[in-house]
């Protein structure tokens, strides 16, 4: 018997209206990963997003038994997007055998896990939370650490256990599982786990170093800020995030001299305009302009710009059309491995006689050598209404500056539904 006729399940029929839901909500899931650190996505329109994956959702909860049929074909493909589709089909009907399949399959790789972990931050609490608890006490160190990122991504304590992790020798030598205890200490403010970061710096693994780095600094150790200085200068997967912390809390005049010196790389130019729009001294604005008549570096420049003052570029048509000339990434040609996503991208692209001609009339509003922060300077209140109202890129830095700023203060996580 074709599974398209099986008798126990009556919306076989309607079987293609299913599949529909399955490949729009994985394709939207993929679009929402994007937006949430795209330069002009708010919160309401990762909402928007958000709301129409939701419709799919609950169209496939209708018919659970063919909507899992479908989600298990899907599984083959080992996208995020059909993973978290399947995971979500799994938990909600809340079967062993089938939430142990998209588990299993999740944590093969990372790609596919992200759309595993993604759906604890979709459940409602009342199915989350369950598992998450089940899958910290697994004797499955993997399972462990999905339920910590699932704290992570929920902004969840998960308690005594956090503790017991980052003692045990086991937990320590499976690294992805350290590294996000480590990391969730200081998402979550768990100044009583000090000694753990303290102890963690000390690893010989550098990735650990720098998590526990991070969470240090986070909780107020000012000390752990010369050891992330050394990521500020080391290209790979965490100088952007080294950047975004240490000129947030490095006094200006020793900010500006760390950048004098990451300048001297000329590879390092695209690191150097996003250390000086996070460190927001306007002293740096002249230069920025300069840097938007490269092509090369001009939106990053022109991003930076108004992240210091404020000022938006395409409302004050400060902007202008892109180059005849330009060269988008990723190059469209299928002959051509370079399929890496242009970080520029969506942002506009600045005109830099208007912006300098613009500059000139509003500077005399700006100190230099003090920190601002989209044109004003930094206080809990204007960074909250940010939270509320500022595109994506941009809550990121105000919840980061928040958490800097109150040793209380949990790190909002603005690419969570909850935030959104």
């Amino acid at each position: 018997m074709d599974h398209k006729d099986s008798p126990h399940n009556s919306a076989a029929p309607f079987r293609a209206i299913y599949e529909q839901y399955v490949e729009e909500a994985s394709f939207l899931w993929l679009m929402r990963s994007f937006a949430v650190d795209q330069p002009h996505y708010n919160a309401e329109d990762v909402a928007e997003l958000e709301q129409r994956i939701q419709g799919h959702l609950n169209g496939l909860i209708t018919a659970p038994d063919l909507a899992w049929e479908i989600c298990d074909q899907a599984l083959e493909l080992e996208g995020p997007g059909e993973l978290f589709v399947a995971a979500y089909v799994a938990f909600t009907s809340n079967l062993q055998a089938h939430i142990q399949k998209v588990v299993e399959v999740g944590l093969a790789t990372d790609i596919c896990f992200a759309g595993l972990v993604s759906v604890f931050g979709w459940l409602p609490a009342t199915l989350s939370r369950p598992w998450i608890e089940r899958l910290l006490h697994s004797k499955d160190l993997r399972h462990k650490y999905l339920a910590l990122a699932g704290c992570s991504i929920r902004r969840e304590n998960p308690g005594e256990i956090l503790a017991q992790l980052l003692q045990r020798q086991d937990c320590i030598r499976h690294k992805k599982l350290y590294m996000r205890a480590l990391r969730l200490v200081g998402e979550l403010k768990r100044h009583d786990l000090v000694a753990a970061l303290t102890r963690a710096m000390q690893h010989e693994d550098s990735d650990v170093v720098f998590w526990a780095s991070w969470s240090a600094v986070l909780l107020g150790d000012m000390t752990a800020i010369s050891t992330l200085e050394s990521y500020v200068f080391t290209p790979g997967s965490y100088q952007d995030l080294a950047i975004d912390m240490v000129f947030r809390v490095t006094p200006v005049d020793k900010s500006r001299q760390l950048i004098v010196c990451l300048a001297e790389n000329p590879e390092q130019q695209r690191s150097v305009i996003r250390a000086v729009g996070v460190l927001g001294d306007p002293h740096a604005i002249d230069w920025l302009i300069a840097k938007t008549q490269d092509t090369k570096l001009t939106r990053l420049a022109g991003e930076a710009f108004s992240m210091i003052t404020g000022i938006d570029l395409e409302v004050n048509q400060l902007n202008q059309a892109e180059p005849d000339d330009y060269q988008p990434v990723p190059i469209e040609d299928v002959a051509d491995d370079n399929v890496a996503l242009d970080d520029d991208e969506n942002l506009p692209w600045p005109n830099p006689a208007a912006l300098g001609l613009f500059w000139k009339d509003i500077r005399q509003q700006f100190i230099n050598g003090q920190r601002y922060f989209l044109g004003a300077q930094i206080e809990p209140g204007m960074l909250t209404a940010h939270l509320r109202s500022a595109t994506q890129r941009k809550r990121h830095a105000a919840a980061l500056e928040l958490a800097l700023r109150d040793p209380a203060q949990v790190l909002l996580n603005t690419r969570s539904k909850e935030s959104a």
